[in-house]
């Protein structure tokens, strides 16, 4: 069988489609502010370090709903949950456009959170639940296309847009989840899957995830800060933007095309490698920051995107495959807690660095110093390895 004909094969599923179009609206709606809100919220008078709060509200309550979506799926089923969840994400955000002072935004921006929180759990699980056998890197790749797809074109179209036109396009784009009820419902129906199901196991699953989400928790918090104080720290609009597009584009391809070869090869190998490559990025991202040097800004965007969107997709395969098939749900909570936790976290502790004095590109620095860190964590969490034929073994 070609290439071609097994990559084009999982698209034949309706499934798989419909979580692909969910997936692409309702993480529209969120990169949508996640760059620009806080920008905006600088513009109308907030410090830099309160800002970024409005990324750590929502982030923090979709950190605890996170955990509390598969009981709530057992009770609706599927489609009736993520049907809430996109709305929740998507309805709020006109809200943003009636007050421009932060609380306000802050209680918008925590509902939001909850819709995300179940999008983001159910979207991974899906994953598990869906791909064919031997295929879950694929379907995981997949799924991550659809992820940074908007980060790619939104995140960088957005700040333009609250930049260069008015804030209120960028609050139509992120309403875009409002439109993923249909796909929501239709992907589950009435029924409960199996996922659904599970009682068994769920406290050996998520000790299972536990490695490979502090491995993910660690370079989240990097492109956290990233993201958030990118734009703040280069306010040239076609800079920020550029440099947010090239970080997007390298992101989907790392977390697209890695998947295949995890079902080859692995992660044993993929992931320490690839963690290393996010501290090489990252320190030449933040070195180019302080020494002013777009090149070398542009060339560490890159290589951490690269990065970053591979270890994405290395470590949910790496908690699927230690878990052996326990509590699929449950790792799939606590995989997105963590990824949430440190995109929501990083905001605020490189703005927190960034305020002692020593700036945000020495913050950045700081955080590569984490990744470093964590590099025999990522050695120990990818010591469960997915093969072809689904099977799942220690390597």
């Amino acid at each position: 069988m070609s290439v071609k004909t097994v990559e084009s094969s999982l698209w034949r599923l309706p499934a798989i489609r419909q979580l692909v179009l969910l997936t692409l609206l309702g993480f529209t709606g969120f990169a949508a502010t996640l760059a620009s809100l806080p920008w905006w919220a600088v513009h109308r008078g907030a410090s830099p370090t309160a800002a970024g709060l409005v990324t750590t509200v929502m982030l923090g309550v979709t950190v605890v709903v996170q955990f509390l979506v598969p009981v709530v799926e057992r009770r609706l089923g599927t489609g009736r949950t993520l049907a809430i969840g996109v709305f929740a994400l998507g309805a709020p955000s006109p809200m943003y456009l009636v007050s421009t002072d932060l609380a306000p935004m802050l209680v918008v921006s925590a509902v939001r959170g909850i819709g995300f929180g179940v999008l983001t759990v159910l979207g991974a699980s899906l994953t598990a639940v869906l791909a064919p056998p031997g295929r879950h890197g694929e379907a995981v790749g997949l799924y991550g296309l659809a992820i940074a797809a908007p980060n790619l074109l939104v995140v960088p179209g957005a700040v333009a847009l609250a930049q260069n036109v008015a804030f209120w396009p960028v609050v139509v784009l992120a309403t875009c989840p409002v439109l993923a009820v249909p796909s929501a419902l239709a992907i589950g129906g009435g029924r409960r899957p199996r996922v659904a199901h599970e009682k068994a196991g769920h406290r050996q699953a998520a000790l299972a995830a536990v490695l490979p989400s502090v491995v993910l928790l660690t370079i989240t918090l990097a492109g956290g800060g990233v993201t958030t104080y990118l734009p703040i720290e280069r306010p040239s609009g076609l800079l920020a933007t550029l440099v947010l597009v090239l970080f997007g584009l390298t992101a989907a391809l790392g977390r697209w095309r890695v998947g295949r070869l995890a079902d080859r090869a692995g992660t044993r190998l993929l992931l320490p490698g690839t963690v290393a490559l996010g501290v090489v990025g990252l320190a030449a991202l933040a070195a180019g920051l302080w020494q002013g040097m777009n090149i070398l800004l542009l060339a560490g965007a890159a290589v951490f995107g690269i990065a970053y969107g591979a270890v994405q997709n290395l470590t949910l395969v790496a908690a699927f495959a230690r878990a052996r098939g326990r509590g699929v749900s449950t790792v799939s909570a606590v995989w997105n807690a963590a990824f949430d936790t440190g995109t929501g976290i990083g905001a605020v502790v490189v703005g927190a660095l960034a305020a002692t004095g020593m700036g945000v590109p020495m913050a950045l620095g700081v955080c590569a110093g984490l990744i470093a860190v964590c590099l025999p964590l990522a050695v120990m969490a990818s010591s469960a390895r997915h093969v072809p034929g689904g099977r799942d073994h220690q390597a």
